[in-house]
């Protein structure tokens, strides 16, 4: 779907704008947007509303043909609620509601003309990139390994915005745009079978990004990884066939003086829960465990579109966890490369155990900060449902500022985050008899545990981690990666660059 500005003054009208179909608003209280009323010249709009054919409450959709006065072909009605401020929620469902109604319109284009410019409490930049982020996905597919493809999207393949033609409006579409291209390719990386998307294959995918935007790219071997002393993240790959892969991308968009942020994504392109074995039921859903990798690559071709002017890192630590005669087992100890011992406890709690070193390694960047993403504990599903990723870090200023940078991004791309707390309270579960630390915690607050867990590991630099567990993917008929958290990602990297 391609995305335009279509800028409308006195002389280019709404009512003489040719298109497929034209999008306007109406409010419950049988009120017209202003786009509605210059298309009811000949009163057909408030006809519609008098009659009860669409009740203007948030997200009722009601499509017009050969309406009087307008050169558009159709226009299609969306409710906007009750309130003439065009409330952030209402304008939310609005929007949805029309891109599904487009999907039936068979045009080749089409105008959305609701309020973009006028919600209460948000800018344009947000109800613009609302309108990007419904339409991708709704033409978005998941038939990438289907010998006969889904039927395809049905409706217009070009949409313009009618909002002002400037610099900001303009920015903030091609943003959009970004940000839609990289949840795609998190959706598509996320969504392919564990037998394609190996470690090598995110190499693989890290290069061509490299090529394609610039980045600087090195891809870490086994024997390069034991040199450097990740005895953490190799224990995880013992049971495997499959290479592991440690893969690092340098966005040099700012000042070489400039320290960069640094993500850090996990990559487990398959868990089994290794010899603490998974139950079959849904283990079919553990190829989503590359999700916190899939988003950074994803984030990376954001920015790498964008040209981003700050220097950003990436580090996605890749590989599966297996079970066999090679695998590590439960009771086993493991060194860190930064030396700390680890009693692994339970083989499914893996992730931590690749991050851990992953985390290590970031250090050699003098990070501003480091932001790590995982789908990491069941448990954050239990806190915060599919709504909400929870986001950890320390409680001091420089933890509370990031925090709040995450939080306020999730919340103004609606990627939305929430905090869960650590401490020393969470580290004193983590004790071991035989080691420097478990690598799970006594029963209880197991996303804090775990979260406390990888803190051990980032006390030279201002850290948080966003476990993605409950937002990453979605289960049953819906199944499929949702490209989360790269909206927030992206947002938050835009404006730590101002």
């Amino acid at each position: 779907m391609d995305f335009s500005i279509k800028a409308l003054d006195a002389k280019n009208t709404i009512a003489s704008a040719k298109s497929g179909c034209i999008v306007v608003g109406v409010f419950e209280n049988k009120k017209l947007s202003k786009a509605a009323k210059a298309l009811d010249g000949a009163g057909e709009i408030t006809a519609a509303l008098k009659s009860g054919d669409i009740t203007g409450k948030a997200g009722t959709t009601l499509l017009l043909r050969g309406l009087k006065g307008a050169a558009a072909d159709r226009v299609l009605l969306v409710g906007l609620g009750a309130d003439e401020a065009v409330a952030e929620k209402a304008i939310g469902s609005a929007i949805n509601a029309a891109i599904k109604a487009l999907g039936t319109v068979a045009s080749t284009d089409a105008i959305i003309a609701l309020p973009l410019e006028e919600v209460k409490g948000r800018d344009a930049n947000w109800a613009i990139r609302c309108v990007v982020l419904a339409g991708r996905d709704a033409v978005y597919r998941t038939d990438a390994q289907k010998s006969k493809k889904d039927p395809a999207w049905a409706g217009p393949k070009k949409l313009a915005l009618a909002v002002a033609n400037n610099a900001g409006n303009k920015l903030a579409l091609s943003q959009a745009v970004a940000i839609a291209n990289g949840m795609e390719l998190t959706k598509d990386l996320g969504n392919l079978s564990a037998n394609v998307c190996t470690p090598t294959y995110l190499a693989n995918v890290a290069k061509k990004l490299g090529k394609d935007f610039g980045f600087e790219v090195e891809i870490l071997d086994r024997k390069q990884m034991e040199a450097l002393k990740m005895g953490s993240f190799l224990s995880v790959t013992n049971g495997s066939e499959q290479a592991p892969k440690f893969i690092v991308l340098k966005h040099k968009g700012g000042k070489a003086k400039d320290a960069p942020t640094v993500l850090v994504g996990k990559g487990i392109t398959f868990d089994t829960g290794g010899i603490s074995i998974k139950a079959g039921p849904g283990m079919d859903e553990m190829k989503y465990d590359m999700c916190g990798a899939g988003s950074v690559l994803g984030t990376f071709r954001a920015i790498g579109e964008m040209g981003l002017k700050s220097n950003v890192v990436g580090i996605v630590a890749a590989c599966e966890n297996m079970p066999s005669g090679r695998a590590t087992k439960p009771g086993d100890i493991v060194t860190s490369m930064n030396g700390l011992t680890i009693e692994i406890l339970n083989t499914d709690a893996e992730g931590r155990l690749i991050l851990c070193d992953a985390l290590t390694y970031a250090e050699r960047f003098n990070p501003a900060a480091v932001i790590d993403v995982a789908t990491l504990t069941g448990a954050c599903i239990v806190a915060l449902g599919h709504h909400n990723s929870g986001v950890f870090a320390r409680d001091d200023d420089a933890g509370n500022a990031l925090v709040d940078a995450l939080m306020a991004s999730g919340k103004a791309t609606g990627d939305t985050a929430w905090r869960l707390p650590i401490g020393e309270q969470y580290n004193e579960q983590l004790k071991s008899n035989f080691a420097d630390l478990a690598n799970i915690g006594s029963p209880g607050g197991a996303s804090c545990t775990a979260a406390a867990f990888l803190e051990n590991f980032t006390r030279k630099y201002p850290w948080a981690h966003v476990d993605i567990a409950g937002t990453a993917w979605k289960s049953s008929a819906a199944k499929g990666a949702t490209g989360r958290p790269v909206p927030m990602l992206a947002n938050f990297l835009i404006g730590r660059a101002g």
